[in-house]
């Protein structure tokens, strides 16, 4: 089965725990929002990963179909949940397409990214269930927050195939960082006791 590779045309903000430039206890984690007209590429796309699942099973009337990998987080926006394991590292790429390999570049819960994934449908060893979930091919930083969340297989492919696919965009350069800092909220005082 081949793969339909995606790529968020505009950039979207992370949100929640990521562990995207380093691993964390499970692996590389990387939480985004998507929007709708993404979401609705990847539902025509999960039917046909699911019925290619379902040929596989050995009593198909025995399915058991897991939930999409996408959860409806406001309207017309959806989280996106990618996982992969330390021996499956990505290219990252800045706004300019240059490799970024410091693996302490702040990229948290509110920097901007373009990714790069596709579907994969799967079926777990019990048999009977199947779903699909969402693989990571290439991430392009576009912006970074310095705030930080508090909560085998795929594509072969290195820095230089990872920047065609995004391209240039106005934004993160890791040459020259430029974090953007939040903003101090002059209404709290020190001596404010909760």
């Amino acid at each position: 089965m081949g793969y339909t590779t995606y790529t968020t045309p505009d950039p979207v903000l992370l949100d929640g725990f990521q562990a995207i430039t380093k691993p964390g206890q499970y692996g590389y984690s990387m939480e985004a929002i998507i929007d709708q007209e993404m979401v609705d590429k990847l539902e025509m796309d999960r039917v046909e990963s699911l019925k290619w699942s379902e040929s596989k099973l050995k009593n198909p009337r025995r399915k058991s179909v897991r939930p999409e990998p996408w959860e409806e987080v406001s309207e017309g926006g959806y989280k996106v949940k990618f996982r992969w394991k330390e021996d499956q590292q990505i290219p990252i790429v800045d706004s300019e397409g240059e490799p970024v390999t410091d693996p302490n570049t702040p990229l948290y819960s509110g920097s901007k990214v373009r990714i790069a994934f596709y579907q994969k449908p799967y079926i777990l060893q019990d048999g009977t269930t199947i779903g699909t979930s969402l693989k990571p091919i290439s991430i392009q930083i576009v912006s970074l927050s310095s705030k930080a969340g508090v909560d085998k297989g795929g594509v072969d492919l290195d820095h230089e195939k990872a920047a065609a696919l995004f391209g240039k965009t106005a934004g993160y350069k890791a040459s020259e960082p430029n974090v953007e800092r939040p903003a101090e909220d002059d209404t709290v005082s020190d001596e404010d006791d909760f």
